[in-house]
């Protein structure tokens, strides 16, 4: 990072976004991150290429990153973890140093999952779970409310799968292996099945399709959603995957950290967008083009759901890998001509393409699927990402992921506070 400010001449002119990530010491996909958290604002550059930056507004984000950020472990305050699991790079990403999107078209969720927690390849790698903790999660389950959410199933479920493991917290690699061979199936098992008489046999992809949709599927919609998870296994640090390795640094067992990223993952920043998208797509279909349903979103203030992304300046390569499929199948044909409406709508006026979560929304509009099928879709296939996570996280120093507090509070010491016959607090 450079420590001198521009000099006076340079002041008013704009930086690229190489510059800009030069001056503030970070990648540019981390620059693209803080435009989209508001913390720069950028410019399209002449001809529509790439953007630009204020160089007086960079400094200023520069100093304030070397005031505020120097003990963080990373630039403006952010967090960072070693890992040798997933590297996103220039509209790309890799697990353990190979193509994600080569590897999930290429092979089954399971084995990537397998080459995600290992770094071994096995081929055709399957996933069983023991008919003990089968039953004591669809127990736990089926005493839920009925209008529970699949993401609330799934915590509940991997709860009550730990009680029924007496070896739950045996920490070696190989019982955290077995549990994550063990526990993903139990998770789709423990979900109730829409279609009656369904058997739980086969590849995990075919036992998930029977618990989001009652449409008997072709083996293209099968492989559709196989590629789906295996593309949605891990994608870095994601707020969910940082719970979990939170969990693992005080030496949570697996069910325990796997509980840690469903719970964020139930956010409604973060799990949310694949349902968002999928009735915005509705929505689209329904009324037959999607100005008058954009134009709605931005009156009200709200993001358009399914475009963009903090990491990828271009397309998200899990969507394209997606739609690829998609085209394949004859009866996506009208979702994803909305869902490029979607995209030629808003570009527009902003540039943007579509992430995964459009992607999801086409295959769980056109399969008959409800809004929260991309979120369970999600939630099932991250959960490998979470374990190879713990995994890591089990061999470094406990309880490392403490940062300390920046106290913005009063300052001490101040007089002990007194209450009024009412309660309330007056001071002395």
């Amino acid at each position: 990072m450079r420590d001198q400010d521009p000099s006076p001449a340079d002041a008013d002119r704009r930086l690229s976004t190489r510059e800009a990530a030069e001056l503030l010491g970070v990648k540019p996909e981390t620059v693209y991150a803080y435009v989209s958290r508001g913390l720069l604002s950028s410019r399209r550059a002449a001809g529509g290429r790439g953007s630009t930056f204020a160089t007086e507004e960079v400094a200023a984000l520069a100093r304030r990153n070397r005031r505020e950020g120097s003990g963080s472990g990373g630039p403006g305050g952010e967090l960072s973890v070693r890992t040798r699991l997933t590297l996103i790079d220039t509209d790309r990403y890799y697990f353990r140093g190979v193509d994600a999107v080569e590897l999930a078209t290429r092979y089954t969720y399971e084995e990537v999952a397998e080459w995600l927690w290992t770094g071994r390849f096995r081929p055709g790698a399957a996933f069983a779970a023991p008919e003990a903790s089968v039953a004591v999660a669809r127990r736990a389950v089926d005493a839920l409310p009925e209008h529970t959410t699949p993401t609330d199933r799934l915590r509940v479920a991997a709860i009550a799968a730990a009680t029924a493991d007496p070896l739950r917290f045996d920490l070696s690699d190989a019982a955290v292996l077995g549990t994550a061979r063990t526990l993903i199936p139990t998770l789709v098992a423990a979900l109730p099945p829409v279609r009656p008489g369904h058997r739980d046999t086969g590849p995990l992809a075919h036992r998930l399709w029977a618990r989001l949709t009652g449409r008997q599927a072709d083996e293209a919609e099968l492989r559709v959603l196989d590629t789906a998870l295996a593309l949605l296994v891990d994608h870095d640090l994601a707020a969910s995957t940082l719970a979990v390795r939170v969990a693992a640094s005080a030496r949570a067992h697996a069910y325990a950290a796997v509980s840690a990223g469903l719970g964020v993952l139930e956010g409604p920043l973060h799990g949310a967008a694949s349902g968002l998208a999928h009735k915005l797509l509705l929505e689209v279909l329904d009324r037959g083009s999607a100005a008058p349903v954009i134009a709605e979103e931005l009156r009200a203030g709200r993001r358009v759901p399914g475009l963009g992304h903090r990491l990828y300046a271009g397309e998200d390569p899990r969507a394209r890998a997606l739609f690829s499929l998609l085209e394949e199948i004859p009866h996506t044909a009208p979702a994803l001509a909305a869902a490029r409406d979607i995209v030629a709508t808003t570009a527009r006026r902003t540039p943007l393409h579509a992430n995964v979560d459009l992607a999801l929304a086409v295959l769980t509009v056109s399969c008959a699927m409800p809004a929260t099928a991309g979120e369970t879709v999600f939630a099932v296939a991250r959960t490998a990402g979470w374990i190879a996570h713990a995994l890591e996280e089990y061999g470094e120093r406990p309880l490392r992921m403490r940062p300390s507090g920046l106290y913005t509070g009063p300052k001490p010491p101040r007089p002990l506070p007194e209450q009024d016959t009412d309660g309330a607090e007056r001071p002395r």
